[in-house]
């Protein structure tokens, strides 16, 4: 192997490398506690209430395992995916839905005032 091609060979490891560790955030509650709180916890289940203000971007984090997400409020998320691409998550207060295994994303609450959910996770 020529010294170019053995430069490209690492250069390619190492973007692999980032890429994983990026994929590999840590759950929410673990990520960002400022903005995701466990309030409950035992063997089943594990109940996270969050809470995104007006304006702001949680960090990085996962959602390891399938969830349950109910809304509190009437508010917009922007996911922002760690391959670049962003989604735009509208929920309505009191309007259950199931989320699946997410890898590494950020949260952007887009609305106009504070957006609240509550989180279940099955252990």
């Amino acid at each position: 192997m020529n010294f170019r091609a053995f430069g490209f060979s690492i250069v390619g490891l190492l973007a692999a490398v980032s890429a994983t560790a990026a994929a590999d955030s840590p759950p929410s509650y673990q990520g960002d506690p400022d903005t995701y709180k466990v309030i409950f916890e035992d063997q089943s289940f594990r109940v996270i209430a969050a809470t995104w203000k007006k304006g702001t971007t949680d960090k990085p984090h996962s959602h390891p395992v399938p969830f349950v997400v109910y809304p509190l409020t009437d508010c917009t998320i922007r996911l922002h995916n760690a391959d670049g691409t962003t989604r735009d998550s509208p929920s309505k207060a009191g309007t259950a839905f199931a989320g699946p295994i997410v890898v590494s994303h950020t949260a952007e609450n887009i609305s106009s005032d504070d957006c609240k959910a509550i989180f279940v996770e099955r252990k």
